[in-house]
């Protein structure tokens, strides 16, 4: 455990430091908003991390629902012919309502008459290419510890199913796929993973604390479980969260099987399905 606080501590002194979110918030995230200029049909798509209910206002007029389940897509279509609104930019802002029925404002939002395409600057798809570069392409830095020997690999989580909870800032639990690759380390040097995670929240100090279980493999006969446990450090931009982890590894009746991996990663909701 001493070189897993070390290691930990290592790695972060490389990475830019975020200041810590408020759990309590959501991020709205806005994809596109654009009128077609034949029809005066208003398109509106968005996300929110993490999954609310939703309204939107658009200028002058009524507030209108768009969610009315706890979802992270949203999208609506508006017939604004008739409506008096601008000519050039015209305001709106998101009214995102959580799972304990908590209301948050998002910042405010523009759309042009009549055919221009918006894409909020701050959030936009380059947002949207960022969070799915980084959940399914961005590999973390593990290292490795047989009985005798250190190695370096990288290692690649991606949440696929989550229990939803009544916490908005994370899920009660998730199944997970992980891929693993060892380097310098002859023989059993890749490893697939599937694997749960319970998340306890609420811990002083961290954002989480999270046991969990695997099954693994090398394709090639050497099969076993792994229990882990995980730390959540803190989390930024309201999508990702810092975590550090332990895994000890093993197949069962072999002896000197067993081997440890600590590593950083980044915990994300994004993209996985919610039950």
């Amino acid at each position: 455990m001493k070189n897993f606080l070390i290691f930990c501590f290592v790695l972060l002194g490389f990475l830019p430091l975020y200041s810590q979110s408020n759990p309590d918030t959501v991020e709205v995230n806005l994809i596109d908003a654009f009128v077609d200029e034949e029809t005066d049909i208003l398109s509106i798509t968005f996300f929110t991390e993490p999954p609310t209910k939703s309204r939107i206002k658009i200028d002058n007029l009524d507030e209108i629902k768009v969610s009315d389940t706890l979802t992270e897509n949203h999208s609506i279509e508006v017939n604004l012919k008739g409506k008096k609104l601008k000519k050039d930019a015209v305001n709106f802002y998101v009214i995102a309502i959580d799972s304990k029925g908590k209301e948050h404002r998002s910042e405010q939002f523009e759309f042009d008459m009549p055919q221009n395409i918006v894409v909020e600057e701050r959030s936009s798809l380059l947002n949207l290419c960022l969070f799915g570069t980084t959940t399914f392409l961005l590999p973390y830095p593990q290292l490795v510890y047989t009985r005798d020997k250190h190695y370096f690999g990288i290692t690649k989580e991606i949440p696929l199913i989550f229990i939803r909870s009544n916490d908005i800032g994370y899920p009660y639990g998730y199944f997970s796929a992980e891929y693993s690759h060892i380097f310098n380390k002859p023989n059993r040097n890749n490893f697939l993973r599937v694997g749960y995670k319970q998340l306890f929240g609420g811990i002083p100090l961290f954002e989480y604390i999270s046991p969990g279980i695997n099954w693994f493999t090398n394709f090639n006969g050497f099969n076993g479980v792994s229990p882990e446990i995980s730390i959540g450090f803190f989390r930024f931009y309201d999508a990702f969260t810092l975590y550090g982890r332990y895994r000890f590894n093993y197949k069962p009746g072999e002896i000197g099987s067993q081997f440890s991996e600590v590593y950083i990663g980044l915990y994300s909701g994004f993209f996985a399905l919610y039950f």
